[in-house]
């Protein structure tokens, strides 16, 4: 089946938004060739590393399936994902099962782990959800603002195996798991989210253990691996990892990896670094990104659309690139989608 330029612009965006019903503007998305949706958290959730106790306190399974029930009403199979994160943020609350205390991963059995982990997606499944955007691999050895309180180890032998783990248990269970955030950010200073100038400057030869987890992952058929938000000196020194062809491309051709690769939030700071998103989109497929991670606001989604349409009218970026990142993003839905 052909698509329209349209289509495939629409295809390769995930639309993230704090509530459990869909905006006028994201079932205009859906309807013109979205398939993929992140109902999210707010800020002060994210923060918090956990959702509010309003929103524990009201927000049912009903509501959930309600939307993943209006969502494929717009658009057939439709990639529902949300942040569930072995030892971080659990969007799902105590909708979902959940892990122990970060203090007592390390010491769960691998048999452990994937029961855990089929019976999170096995209740996911049942809300409508589709795809976590986790396990989190990141080896965090130093400072870091944006991960502190989401990570259990600093032992990528420990991280790979209960990551992989996880990632097994969820995907025989009919969830796409994400491996993020590549290529890894053992320390950086600022928060990528709000400080434009966040980077991190470790040197290259501290990514082998950076790596191991991603790897390892790989190894397992993660089925999706998001890239960074914040510029990693050693492979890249002017552009942040998700709009890097250099740390996708060690990725994809140093690690092997075949499945989707999606960007980390198009609008953290220290990813526009005071450029339009629209410039930022095409940009990140422009250097192998499939699925782009954005906030749905105001018209923020049509003005992309239309952004990365011109930019193929114009020869900025590949019809065929276009293509080949929608395709993966249709078949990720058409495998995992609700």
């Amino acid at each position: 089946m052909s698509h329209t330029l349209k289509e495939n612009a629409h295809a390769v965006l995930l639309p993230a938004f704090a509530a459990t019903r869909l905006s006028d503007a994201v079932k205009r998305f859906l309807d013109n060739g979205g398939c993929a949706i992140l109902p999210g958290e707010t800020r002060e959730e994210y923060v918090a590393r956990e959702m509010s106790a309003q929103r524990r306190q009201e927000e049912t399974a009903a509501m959930f399936q309600a939307l993943a029930g209006e969502a494929t009403s717009l658009a057939g199979k439709v990639l529902i994902a949300v942040d569930q994160e072995i030892a971080g943020i659990c969007r799902l609350h105590d909708l979902a099962p959940s892990f122990p205390p970060r203090e007592q991963i390390a010491s769960l059995g691998t048999d452990e782990v994937e029961a855990i982990a089929a019976d999170m997606a096995l209740a996911a499944r049942e809300l409508g959800v589709t795809c976590f955007l986790g396990p989190i691999l990141d080896v965090v050895t130093g400072e870091n603002p944006w991960l502190r309180g989401r990570t259990w180890s600093v032992d990528p032998a420990a991280i790979a195996r209960v990551s992989s783990a996880f990632i097994r248990g969820v995907q025989a269970h009919g969830m796409a798991a994400t491996a993020k955030h590549f290529p890894g950010y053992a320390h950086i200073a600022l928060d990528p989210a709000v400080a434009p100038e966040a980077r991190m400057t470790a040197p290259l030869a501290s990514f082998d253990a950076s790596l191991l987890p991603f790897a390892d992952a790989i190894q397992n058929g993660v089925a999706v691996v998001m890239t960074g938000p914040a510029i990693v000196e050693a492979f890249d020194p002017d552009r942040p990892a998700s709009l890097s062809p250099v740390v996708i491309g060690v990725l994809r051709d140093g690690l092997g990896f075949k499945g989707v690769v999606l960007s980390d939030d198009l609008d953290s700071q220290a990813m526009l670094r005071g450029r339009p998103l629209t410039q930022v989109a095409v940009d990140a497929l422009n250097a192998g990104c499939d699925h782009l991670l954005l906030a749905d606001a105001g018209d923020q989604i049509d003005q992309v659309v239309l952004a990365i349409v011109q930019a193929v009218e114009a020869g900025r970026l590949a019809e065929a690139r276009l293509a080949e990142a929608a395709a993966k993003v249709r078949a990720l839905a058409a495998r995992y989608g609700a």
